[in-house]
């Protein structure tokens, strides 16, 4: 029998999911003593695009299983990246936000090829949310997930590696506890362009956002 996704990812992970941010970030240290022997979980580095000079950099905050972040990822994210991306004028990260179990297993996916399987990966999950975001019982979603990444070129071995890995799902867990709290990200999408906050916004907004900041950086 094929194991379900709950029981892959530790129950620890799954516990501090269903945490506020809040709640995650303030808890005194003094009451989980055990917690100090261990290392904190490490923090994720950025995965980027554009050049590393780019007058202006560009975070955007998503959830793989956010509506509003798959029409951006499908409408927008291909302007966004022909026009200043791909031109050297931005420099751009997605950083996930984990709301919610599927969203967690989602991005777990998403990364199990490594960086340069993340970005073609989070294209599918976007492209094909209304899909394997469908399902109705967790058996559903697994194996619509698993889909997925069968078509990334994952095996069944590697994808239950990756949700298996314990220290990776706390990894990833901590990294968008640290930046959420650090950015005050309430909601997704939300953009930061060369450090300024930008929730929702059409194309034409975050355009004309892009535009304001290449001209002072010159």
């Amino acid at each position: 029998m094929t194991p379900t996704l709950r029981s892959l990812i530790s129950a620890a992970a799954l516990a501090a999911l269903a945490l506020p941010v809040a709640a995650q970030t303030t808890a005194p240290a003094e009451t989980a003593p055990a917690a100090e022997a261990q290392a904190a979980p490490a923090i994720q580095p950025d995965i980027w695009q554009g050049a590393e000079d780019a007058p202006v950099e560009m975070i955007e905050y998503a959830s793989f299983t956010c509506s509003h972040c798959a029409a951006f990822h499908t409408d927008v994210y291909p302007q966004l990246k022909a026009e200043y991306i791909d031109t050297g004028k931005v420099r751009f990260t997605q950083r996930d936000v984990y709301f919610d179990e599927p969203g967690l297993w989602a991005g777990i996916l998403a990364r199990c090829g490594g960086e340069e399987k993340f970005y073609p990966v989070a294209g599918m999950l976007f492209e094909k949310q209304r899909e394997w975001l469908g399902a109705k019982t967790g058996d559903e979603l697994a194996a619509n997930l698993r889909k997925i990444g069968a078509m990334a070129g994952y095996s069944t071995e590697q994808m239950d590696a990756c949700w298996q890995d314990t220290a990776k799902v706390e990894s990833l867990l901590a990294t968008f506890q640290q930046n959420a709290v650090a950015d005050k990200i309430e909601g997704t999408p939300t953009f930061i362009i060369g450090g300024e906050t930008v929730r929702n916004a059409p194309w034409e907004q975050l355009k004309a956002e892009i535009d304001e900041k290449l001209a002072a950086a010159n």
